[in-house]
């Protein structure tokens, strides 16, 4: 039996196993140890770590992603000891393990501080990239990537540079990073440098990088300002395009600066003369000017009076005959058109404008061509519960009155006998210019109208007794007529007596004849007939005549005295 002055290789052995601390698996395996490089053969490097045996590890472990292996025979390396001897009988050493686990504690530390960590991209996987951590591999999503969308991400790979930890979990052996968050903090302390340098009033040379529906982005010096569209110009712009292009070099004024947002406002406008200037001087209301339609929506239409200062045609000054129609009916984009200043107010940059007030009011151009007395002719273009709607020269319309169409019938039978469509001929009987009226007669024209001589002197006077016949009965009142083929008038309800149940229109019959007297004319020159007016004058007549009241004789009597002597 061996003794300890000769030892064996397996007393050898035992003894190592005691030094490392008992059990191979327990001493080595699960460890990252140091070893020296004994050999390079081929494309693996052999180590001896103390053990039995050496490992072999790939050369590849010992390279930095897209880098040769900078290694020799004597290099001291750190591996990780995965199992002490294999099937074959070699120690089984990792360098990527060993890596990894060191990455894994200096990251835990640096991700609690908060700190950055430099890497490097080194594959594609789904939804992103894989990150070299120097050992530990980490996903980069690919919305992380920039702060823009990136389309080619091959300028990116295999280059050390800094990222941010978003998440580790290391049971798990999961590390999200970012290195958008990174881009996004540098170019924030950059901005924040820059704009100390800047301040608002001042006036500066950027460069247009993008363009938007709303506006452009133009680049300061490696800070963006946003130009809107209503700051590009005094004038009307439908959209940036139409006065910058990407590319192009710009002077533009800082118009408002946010520190806290760290937002730019900029404009182009501001470094011209303001056209507003003066503008109630140079666009008295009332004044006559010519302008193009630049805009037009339901409310009206903007009209360019020159470059920079529009006004509004409010769409109820449009037209004087158009009435509820959109204004992209009366007016086109582009058009121009002669407008009649109506309102300035410059503080607001507001002028009101009116279409219609530069053209003749069609219903004062109606009046002086057709006065009252005229006979006109004209299209039915509504027939309403009330009367006719004829329209005329001008394209203006005239209303008859449902009184007004026919003699010796009701107005509802009268509205009957036209339709909507039907050339008629009529009176003009009024024109109210202010209120855009126009009133016409038919049955004017007809045989037997009163005209103006039976007003004024003709037939019937005013204040004149005559015998009238009924023609018909209505709840208002009496329609009669003077004489055989006298003039038609109406006698009102209140008019039939002078006391109330006299006031009863049922209590007369068609073809009954009547006294009353003549109280006046309407404006169609149809005389107004009153039986309690006729009453009445009677009455004062026999006071008159008969004496009065204080005679100490009663009405009654007065009244007797005065039929006796009349029969």
């Amino acid at each position: 039996m061996a003794t300890m002055a000769q030892p064996t290789r397996d007393d050898f052995a035992a003894l190592l196993e005691e030094s490392l601390g008992g059990a191979s698996t327990g001493g080595f395996e699960g460890r990252v140890v140091k070893g020296t490089v004994t050999a390079i053969e081929n494309d693996k490097a052999v180590i001896d770590v103390g053990l039995k045996s050496e490992g072999r590890v790939p050369l590849r472990e010992f390279a930095a992603p897209g880098q040769p292996a900078a290694l020799k025979v004597g290099d001291e390396v750190e591996v990780y000891v995965d199992r002490v001897e294999n099937a074959d009988g070699e120690a089984m050493l990792s360098r990527d393990r060993a890596r990894r686990e060191a990455a894994w504690d200096k990251l835990e530390s640096e991700f609690g501080e908060g700190k950055r960590v430099e890497g490097v991209i080194f594959g594609r996987v789904k939804g992103g990239f894989t990150v070299d951590l120097d050992g530990a591999v980490a996903f980069l999503p690919g919305s992380q990537v920039d702060i823009r969308p990136v389309r080619d991400v091959t300028p990116l790979m295999d280059m050390p540079q800094p990222f941010q930890i978003l998440k580790m979990d290391r049971r798990r052996g999961n590390i999200v990073v970012s290195r958008r968050a990174v881009l996004e903090e540098t170019r924030a302390e950059q901005r924040s440098g820059l704009i100390q340098n800047l301040a608002e009033g001042q006036i500066i040379d950027g460069v247009v990088k993008n363009i938007t529906d709303y506006g452009a982005f133009v680049d300061l010096g490696g800070i963006d300002g946003l130009l809107h569209v209503t700051d590009m110009s005094y004038k009307r712009v439908n959209h940036p395009s139409e006065v910058i292009n990407i590319g192009d070099t710009v002077r533009v004024q800082i118009v408002r600066i946010n520190h806290e947002t760290q937002r730019i406002s900029l404009g182009m406008k501001q470094l011209e003369s303001d056209p507003w200037d003066g503008v109630a001087a140079k666009y008295p209301v009332g004044a006559k000017l010519r302008g193009t339609v630049t805009n037009i929506t339901e409310y009206g239409a903007f009209v360019e009076l020159e470059p920079g200062i529009e006004g509004l045609v409010h769409v109820s000054e449009m037209s004087w005959t158009k009435k509820n129609v959109h204004p992209g009916k009366i007016v086109s984009t582009s058009q121009e058109v002669d407008v009649i200043v109506l309102e300035v107010d410059a503080e607001k940059r507001r002028i009101s404008l009116g279409l219609k007030q530069a053209q003749q009011n069609p219903w004062e151009s109606f009046a002086e061509k057709h006065p009252v007395g005229a006979v006109v002719e004209g299209e039915v273009k509504n027939a309403t519960e009330f009367g006719l709607f004829i329209g005329l020269d001008g394209d203006v319309d005239g209303m008859v009155h449902m009184s007004d169409i026919a003699w010796g019938i009701s107005g509802e039978d009268a509205l009957a006998l036209h339709r909507k469509g039907e050339h008629v001929k009529a009176v003009v009987l009024d024109v109210d210019v202010e209120k855009e009226r126009i009133s016409l007669g038919m049955k004017q024209l007809e045989k037997g109208a009163p005209t103006a001589a039976t007003a004024t002197g003709g037939a019937l006077r005013r204040g004149e007794v005559v015998t009238v016949t009924v023609l018909e009965v209505r709840d208002g009142g009496l329609e009669v007529q003077a004489g055989e083929d006298g003039a038609t008038g109406f006698i009102k309800r209140s008019d039939l007596g002078r006391d109330r149940d006299e006031q009863r229109p049922d209590r007369f019959q068609v073809g009954q004849k009547i006294d009353a007297l003549v109280t006046g004319f309407d404006r169609s020159k149809k005389p107004n007939f009153s039986i309690k007016a006729r009453q009445l004058a009677e009455e004062k007549e026999a006071v008159e005549q008969y004496g009065s009241s204080d005679s100490g004789a009663s009405l009654g009597d007065i009244l007797g005295e005065a039929l006796k002597s009349r029969s």
